[in-house]
């Protein structure tokens, strides 16, 4: 392993995204070879990296996981409300987690890594990474104006936000979204008067939920996770 930036490291090691490792450095809360460690330190492989006294390292081997979410599972690993998490679903892996996430009534295919670095890429705005979701709605099928208010873009108490692309489908509509903000689609159109009854999510970046069925997971192909790589860019994260 080559030198890295600590919260690149930490990252990479699946404690926090970037942000919130730089945040936990900020804090005090990590350690270098039994020193408080300081914002944009570098570590290699022979160094002692600790948060909150408990040793970090990196995974072994890299995993990327493919689920096929069922309605009714939360996509996060301790909830004290929740009676059923993914993570019921899964092999214990280490440092496994969500890319995003789903919520509990939502379906479809989820991403899970024990690589903060790609998760970071993955779901950072500025990469922009496509989400296809295909919905059913109360109203029915989304009519053309709909999409094209969804396409221009709608006011969220969280700013605005628009599709990339919108197309009426049997029951509700496709759509293509480049973020991931909570809830961000059932929100969205809310707002042009069509509540969700049934979300899916088909597809992250290049990659296909297919004939999944629900609640089974497989792992990535090397071909895959290069063409994740590929649509977020390989360039350091420093």
């Amino acid at each position: 392993m080559k030198a890295l930036r600590l919260q690149a490291f930490l990252a990479r090691a699946g404690v926090a995204s970037r942000r919130k490792a730089e945040d936990l450095i900020r804090q005090g809360r990590v350690r270098v070879n039994g020193e408080v460690a300081s914002l944009g330190q570098k570590v290699g492989p022979l160094d002692l990296v600790e948060v909150d006294g408990k040793r970090v390292a990196l995974p072994q081997e890299r995993v990327v996981l493919a689920l096929h979410k069922p309605k009714g599972y939360t996509t996060t690993r301790q909830d004290p409300h929740a009676q059923k998490t993914v993570f019921d679903l899964l092999p214990e892996i280490p440092g496994l987690h969500p890319v995003g996430r789903l919520d509990r009534d939502s379906e479809g295919l989820l991403l899970l890594t024990n690589d903060g670095a790609l998760t970071h890429r993955l779901t950072h705005p500025r990469f922009g990474v496509r989400k296809v979701y295909r919905v059913w709605t109360e109203g029915g099928t989304l009519p053309k104006e709909a999409c094209r208010r969804l396409l221009l873009g709608v006011d969220l108490e969280d700013g605005p936000a628009r599709a990339l692309a919108c197309r009426p489908a049997p029951g509700g509509a496709v759509l293509v979204l480049g973020e991931g903000r909570k809830r961000e689609v059932r929100r969205m159109l809310e707002a042009v008067g069509y509540p969700v009854k049934r979300l899916l999510r088909l597809k992250v970046g290049p990659i296909r939920l297919g004939d999944l069925p629900p609640g089974k997971w497989r792992r990535l192909s090397e071909e895959e996770v290069r063409a994740l790589e590929e649509a977020v860019g390989k360039g350091p994260l420093e």
